[in-house]
C-alpha cells in the first residue's frame, strides 16, 4: 500500500507540469533532416550536369541591360540572338563562392534561426487572394485586417520559425500602399523574422527607412536585417523578368537577403517528366544564383526551388500530390548536395474545407521535405484551396503538426542508459510493467509530445464533451489568441514617425 501511494505522488504536478511549456521540449524547431534521399549521388551529378549544359547551351532569355552588362563582363557570353549563355566556370564559381549559411534575424534576438546545413524549419509564404472566414466558414476576399490578425496568431505559434505575409490585402489597391502597408502590418505584430515582396524596385528604399525607424535609426535596418524579400527573377522557361531583376538590385544595395524562387509547372512551364522537371528547374534556380554572384558574390540568398505540379489532366495546380512531395524533398536534397541553402514549398493542400484531404496532403508532402533536409520549408503553415486561401484553423492545426515532425525528425537516442537493460531486468523480477518506473517518467516528459488539439480520448469520453472536430478545436484555439494578444512592438514613437512619413491604412 505504501509502495502503490509513493508511485503514484506527484501525480497533479506532473499533469501540470505537462499542461505547461515542458522542461525538455521534445520537438524543438530546427531539428536535422537529409535521411530521406529520392536521388542517389549519380542521380544528382546528372541533373546538376544536365542544368550545366542548359546554361552553357540555352542560357537566358530577356536579360535585362543592367543584368546583361553585369554577366558578360564576368564571363557570360551573348549568343546575338536575345540570349545569354553562362559558361560552367561561371555558374560553378557562383556556387562556390555562395553563402553556404547565414543567420535570418529576428528582431528579438532569441528569435533569430540559422539557414543552411541541414537544419530544418517551417514558415509561410503564399500569397492568398481569400481567407477562410472564422465565423461563417466561407471564403471571402482576404483583407488587410486578415494580415494582421494573421501575423498576431502566428506570433504566439512556436512553430513558424519566420513569416511571410500569407495573403494579399485584397482591398488595398494602390501597389505602394500595399507593399507599405503589408511591411507595417509585419513589424508591428511580430518580432519573428519576416518577409516580403516587392512590386516595384521604387519601393524598396522607403520601406528600408520605414524598417530603419523599427530598428532605432538610419542604417540600423542594414547592419542587422530582419526582413528577407521574395523575388521570383526567372520566369520559366529560362528566361528573366525584368522588374523582378530590378528589385534584386535595390534589395542587395539595402541589405536585404534575398529569396530568390523558381516557381515551374511540370508539364506547363518546365517538362512533364520528373527528372527533366528538376534538370530546367536546377538550371533556373542556379541562374537566379548567377546573378546574385555577378551584382555581389557571396549575398545571402535563400536558394528557393519550388517544384509546382500540375494536374495534367484540367491544367489544375496540385500542391498536396505525392509528385509534390517526391519533387520537393529531391529539389531540397539537390540544393543541399551543392551546398546551398535551401527552400522548397509544401503543405500546399488542394482541399478547401479543413477535411481529411487537408491533413493528408500537408502531413505527407511537409514530411518528405523535412525528412529530405528542406532548410526553410515555406508555404507550411495556413495554406489552403491550392494557395489561393489562407485559413486561421489551418494555421493551429499546421503548428501542432510541425511539432510531430521535428519528432520524427529528432529521431532514436540509442544509449546505455536509453537502452534500458537494467529497467528491463526490474521490471520482469517485480512488477511485471514499466508504469510509474523512473526511467519511464524521465522519458515521458524529454522524449514524447503531448498534442493539444488532436483527440486521443476514448469514444465514449469523445461523446461525452459533445463530439468535437478537429477544426472545432482548432478554430476555438485560434479565436482565443486572437481575443487576448495584442502585441505592441513598435514604439508609440517609432509609430507616430512611420504614421507621419506613411500612409497607413
Amino acid at each position: 500500500m505504501a509502495r502503490e501511494r509513493g508511485k503514484r505522488g506527484g501525480r497533479a504536478e506532473r499533469h501540470a507540469m505537462r499542461s505547461a511549456k515542458p522542461l525538455v521540449d521534445p520537438c524543438p524547431p530546427g531539428q536535422f533532416g537529409g535521411r530521406y534521399k529520392p536521388l542517389d549521388d549519380a542521380d544528382c551529378a546528372r541533373i546538376f550536369d544536365t542544368a550545366l549544359r542548359l546554361l552553357e547551351t540555352l542560357g537566358m532569355g530577356a536579360v535585362p541591360d543592367r543584368l546583361r552588362d553585369d554577366l558578360l563582363a564576368q564571363g557570360a557570353q551573348a549568343d546575338g540572338q536575345g540570349r545569354v549563355a553562362m559558361p560552367r566556370a561561371l555558374v560553378k564559381a557562383a556556387v562556390k563562392q555562395a553563402a553556404r549559411t547565414f543567420t535570418l534575424h529576428g528582431r528579438d534576438p532569441k528569435r533569430s534561426i540559422e539557414v543552411g546545413g541541414d537544419k530544418v524549419w517551417f514558415g509561410t509564404g503564399g500569397a492568398a487572394v481569400q481567407t477562410l472566414d472564422l465565423d461563417s466558414g466561407c471564403y471571402r476576399p482576404s483583407t488587410l485586417s486578415d494580415l494582421y490578425d494573421f501575423t498576431r496568431l502566428q506570433d504566439v505559434l512556436p512553430n513558424v520559425a519566420w513569416f511571410t505575409r500569407c495573403c494579399v490585402a485584397t482591398d488595398v489597391s494602390d501597389p505602394y500602399d500595399l507593399d507599405v502597408n503589408t511591411a507595417y502590418a509585419l513589424i508591428r505584430n511580430t518580432t519573428k523574422p519576416v518577409a516580403t515582396s516587392f512590386t516595384l524596385a521604387e519601393h524598396v528604399a522607403p520601406i528600408v527607412d520605414m524598417l530603419d525607424i523599427a530598428a532605432g535609426g538610419s542604417g540600423a535596418f542594414a547592419e542587422r536585417p530582419f526582413l528577407k524579400a521574395h523575388v521570383s527573377p526567372v520566369i520559366s522557361p529560362m528566361r528573366f523578368g525584368e522588374d523582378a531583376v530590378d528589385v534584386v538590385y535595390e534589395c542587395i544595395r539595402h541589405n536585404i537577403p534575398l529569396s530568390c524562387i523558381t516557381a515551374a509547372q511540370a508539364g506547363a512551364t518546365a517538362p512533364a517528366t520528373l527528372a527533366g522537371f528538376l534538370a530546367q528547374s536546377l538550371a533556373e534556380t542556379l541562374a537566379s544564383l548567377v546573378m546574385v554572384h555577378v551584382i555581389r558574390p557571396g549575398f545571402p540568398m535563400v536558394f528557393s526551388n519550388w517544384p509546382l505540379v500540375i494536374d495534367l489532366r484540367t491544367g489544375a495546380f496540385s500542391g498536396g500530390s505525392g509528385e509534390t512531395a517526391v519533387l520537393n524533398a529531391a529539389s531540397a536534397q539537390l540544393s543541399n548536395w551543392l551546398g546551398l541553402p535551401s527552400g522548397v514549398a509544401c503543405s500546399m493542400t488542394d482541399a478547401k474545407a479543413i477535411d481529411a484531404q487537408h491533413g493528408m496532403e500537408k502531413a505527407l508532402t511537409s514530411l518528405s521535405a523535412a525528412l529530405a533536409g528542406g532548410n526553410l520549408i515555406y508555404e507550411s503553415s495556413g495554406m489552403t484551396a491550392s494557395l489561393l486561401g489562407v485559413s486561421f484553423e489551418a494555421f493551429v492545426l499546421d503548428d501542432e503538426m510541425h511539432s510531430h515532425t521535428y519528432r520524427a525528425l529528432r529521431g532514436i537516442e540509442v544509449t546505455d542508459a536509453n537502452l534500458g537493460f537494467d529497467a528491463i531486468c526490474e521490471a520482469v523480477r517485480g512488477d511485471g510493467h514499466f508504469l510509474g518506473g523512473p526511467q519511464t517518467l524521465a522519458a515521458m516528459e524529454r522524449d514524447y509530445f503531448y498534442p493539444s488539439l488532436a483527440d486521443r480520448d476514448t469514444p465514449q469520453g469523445w461523446a461525452g464533451k459533445g463530439s468535437p472536430d478537429a477544426r472545432t478545436r482548432a478554430r476555438d484555439r485560434a479565436r482565443a489568441i486572437l481575443r487576448d494578444h495584442h502585441p505592441q512592438y513598435l514604439s508609440d514613437d517609432q509609430d507616430k514617425a512611420i504614421r507621419s512619413a506613411f500612409r497607413i491604412l
